[in-house]
């Protein structure tokens, strides 16, 4: 590491923010019965404190500049703020920093109290030392200070931006400054004002600061629960959730997830192989997993990725062992080579009576040879789901899959997270 400290701006360096502050901007001229500008007029106002750009870009008096950011706060504090996503790659960097022992703060123009609810919001909160910005009723258009009060007089630092007041704060204050082409400035903009540093990319900026990019370890989870449950519908919410948050996120879905993997299935679940026996039904499972395994998720965990699989062998120990009735011991040695030490590091069982997922499932539309199945098999299923439930409670979390769409999908998603957190805690202290 060449420095003790970095200093990050937040919006357009850790997050991509346009969206919502955009937004933010497009309500407040209307309250303001201010006619919209061109749309590069407008991009002008992502990066700079919005009191100065109401000003300098708009023309507003200072009177005007004020009363639009009040209008601006009351929309993108409660509402905006959350369209925004967290850069890809930045958790990895924040991750390799704090294993490095850096100093790691934000200096931003956005006020503090909603600078910090951004960070709390991404789950950020564990990586930063300091957030510094304006309190709601300070509208200073200095970033110098805000970078003094961040790194708490520290001089051995370096500030990362995309900006021209990022660069500006950072040579008052008296340090280097990387600026990123990844935010919302320009090279053309980083060159006039003097940026000591140009990172094309998030991946750019470990050879700047000195840093070595050490890989990480991926994470695994999957969904799980009878056929109607909801199971890929909160697969995919997930996943893109996840996404926003800034991890890279492989989704998957079994049988499944490779073109073999696929054709797989289509045998699998075509009514007109109703003449399938169940030995036979649990071995092609295990055939799709075995190459869903090796061509998909061992190569997206060795990258560090986030598998998040639509089932996975769970599935068949419920479906095969329970509910026909070929017993747990038997389909776990078949699917042994398969699953080839590759289990999730978290489960989400979504609870659902079997006859209510079923009726959902069937009422959507025409059923597969699977979901035709009496509802005797059915029940097998999810009491062996229950059974799996029971036995591994580190790792399986149920969750009541009987609620609404987004209930369910927040307490998906917080189960999920609370985990992920507790792994990149984990790994900042190695």
């Amino acid at each position: 590491m060449k420095y003790k400290a970095v200093v990050f701006d937040l919006d357009g360096t850790i997050t991509e923010s346009g969206k919502g502050i955009l937004h933010g901007v497009r309500y407040a001229l209307e309250k303001l019965e201010i006619a919209e500008p061109d749309t590069e007029t407008l991009k002008k106002f992502l990066g700079p404190p919005l009191a100065v750009s109401f000003r300098k870009f708009l023309n507003l008096t200072h009177e005007q500049a004020l009363l639009g950011t009040n209008y601006y706060r009351e929309k993108y504090n409660t509402e905006y703020f959350k369209e925004s996503a967290v850069y890809q790659g930045i958790r990895s960097l924040l991750i390799n920093l704090k294993r490095e022992g850096a100093y790691i703060a934000i200096a931003t123009g956005k006020p503090m109290g909603i600078a910090r609810e951004v960070i709390k919001h991404f789950r950020l909160e564990h990586f930063f030392d300091e957030i510094i910005g304006p309190d709601e009723n300070n509208y200073y258009d200095e970033k110098k200070e805000a970078i003094k009060a961040a790194l708490n007089g520290e001089k051995d630092a370096v500030m990362i931006g995309d900006r021209y007041t990022d660069i500006l704060g950072a040579q008052q204050y008296g340090i280097p400054v990387i600026a990123v082409k990844y935010g919302y400035g320009t090279e053309e903009e980083f060159r006039q004002y003097g940026a000591d540093f140009i990172a094309e990319d998030v991946d750019s900026l470990y050879s700047l600061l000195g840093l070595e990019k050490k890989s990480l370890p991926g994470y695994f989870v999957s969904i799980e629960g009878n056929d109607g449950c909801g199971k890929s519908t909160q697969h995919k919410l997930l996943s893109q959730k996840l996404e926003e948050f800034g991890f890279d996120v492989l989704a998957t879905r079994e049988p499944g997830g490779t073109p073999l993997s696929e054709k797989i299935r289509g045998l699998i679940l075509d009514t007109q192989n109703s003449s399938m026996f169940p030995i036979t039904e649990s071995y092609l499972f295990a055939a799709a997993r075995a190459q869903h395994v090796r061509e998909k998720i061992e190569p997206a965990l060795k990258q560090g990725q986030l598998v998040v699989s639509d089932r996975f062998v769970d599935s068949s120990i419920a479906y095969q062992g329970g509910g026909q009735e070929l017993g747990k011991d038997l389909v776990q040695k078949i699917n042994a080579p398969a699953v080839d030490g590759n289990m999730p590091d978290t489960t989400i069982y979504l609870d659902l009576s079997y006859d209510e997922a079923l009726n959902r499932r069937t009422s959507a539309g025409q059923a597969d040879r699977i979901e035709q199945y009496n509802s005797l098999f059915h029940k097998r299923t999810q009491e062996a789901f229950i059974e799996l439930l029971k036995e591994n409670p580190d790792r399986i979390f149920r969750v009541d899959a009987s609620k609404d769409k987004n209930t369910i999908s927040e307490a998906v998603f917080d189960a999920v997270m609370d985990r992920l957190i507790l792994k990149e805690k984990e790994l900042c202290r190695l």
